[in-house]
């Protein structure tokens, strides 16, 4: 593995997602004192040539304390009202903060279905860069008071892998108020061994980790390891350190050993294979015998009709689906070449027969491996 200060040194464009327990007083609203600090923080890594993109949690919180709620709401429309309220606040205080060392904030509030429709997602990732050529330091968060409950994000780790993807950042730094990733619950178990390196794709890390820490957020370390493993799909490294240490983020710039850090092990996905990965939601599932399973897992061939055994859900033409593996296990993600009705009739076929069946044949493959994402 490359060590790590030079590694780092090699960095240009960093997102930094910074959790709601930093960033509020346990519940009772914004700590502006805190909010402050990491202003002059990220103002100091610009100053070195850093380009930095923002994702802010905090607005929720920020609401729930200027209502004088106590616990976070569950009903959505209250998530929403408490969203919109702490907003307000979240983004003034930080355009304050940076406009004191000279530089400007920029608000981008992204929903699911801004990420999930193809000409939307092209809009963001243009309009991100574009933010920061002008040198602008965006402010990012999901847009919680219009997303709906089925087609939320969820959680802000993802958001700021989605957002790293968006704008090809090469390092993800994932604040939190634990240090990093353990072998095993920490606060549970005195022999829990810290990780201070490894590939973001092991397989033992999601096993590692946990659930969410605070009634305020609502990511755990689980969603930081899923959120490193969708980061790599653009070679973006993750950082996962806690942000009660003092200066953390002109430490790690200066390559001292903080949290741990999950490196990409696999070459960049194509841009479009990256939009199509970060589907957070399939319109359907094609399950897969085992040969066709076996292909697409180590050869990422083209998904034929002939290896498919049954067709769940409906959609259309283009849409994004999920193919599964005989036990139901995700295999991959990729955009289909017929319908749910013209798949179920040409499942378990040869391709020579497609035309027979439907009366034409709009493709051999029901999805080409140039649409198709291996997870």
């Amino acid at each position: 593995m490359p060590n790590r200060s030079e590694f780092i040194n090699q960095t240009r464009r960093w997102v930094v997602k910074i959790g709601s327990a930093l960033l509020t007083r346990d519940g009772e609203g914004l700590d502006r004192e805190a909010l402050a600090d990491w202003a002059v923080q990220i103002a100091r890594l610009r100053q070195q040539g850093i380009e930095v993109v923002l994702v802010s949690s905090g607005a929720v919180a920020e609401g729930m304390s200027r209502m004088g709620w106590k616990e976070r709401p569950k009903a959505l429309y209250e998530k929403q009202a408490a969203a919109a309220i702490g907003q307000m606040s979240l983004v003034q205080a930080y355009e304050e903060n940076f406009q004191q060392h000279g530089f400007h904030a920029a608000q981008v509030l992204l929903t699911h279905d801004d990420l999930a429709n193809r000409q939307r997602y092209l809009n963001a990732r243009s309009t991100l860069r574009h933010l920061v050529a002008l040198g602008t330091i965006p402010v990012i968060n999901e847009n919680d008071a219009v997303a709906s409950e089925g087609l939320r994000l969820g959680d802000n780790d993802t958001l700021a892998a989605l957002v790293a993807n968006l704008v090809e950042a090469e390092l993800l730094v994932i604040l939190t108020d634990q240090v990093g990733l353990f072998d095993k619950d920490p606060r549970k178990h005195d022999d829990a061994q810290f990780i201070t390196e490894g590939r973001a794709n092991d397989e033992r890390f999601l096993a590692y980790a946990g659930g969410a820490g605070t009634s305020i957020g609502s990511g755990g370390m689980r969603t930081k390891v899923l959120a490193a493993q969708r980061a790599t799909r653009s070679g973006c490294a993750t950082i996962i350190a806690s942000g009660r240490e003092s200066k953390v983020l002109e430490r790690i710039y200066s390559g001292e050993v903080l949290g741990s850090l999950l490196l990409a092990d696999s070459v960049p996905m194509a841009a479009r294979k990256q939009w199509i990965a970060s589907q957070l939601d399939s319109q359907g599932k094609l399950w897969l015998d085992a040969g066709a399973a076996k292909a697409i897992r180590e050869t990422g061939r083209s998904l034929l009709p002939v290896g498919v055994t049954r067709v769940d859900g409906e959609f259309e033409r283009g849409e994004v689906v999920s193919c599964v593996d005989e036990q139901g296990e995700l295999l991959a993600k990729g955009l289909v070449n017929y319908s749910s009705a013209q798949a179920n009739k040409i499942k378990r076929c040869p391709s020579a027969a497609i035309e027979q069946i439907l009366g034409y044949v709009d493709a051999s493959e029901l999805i080409h491996r140039d649409n198709l994402v291996v997870l």
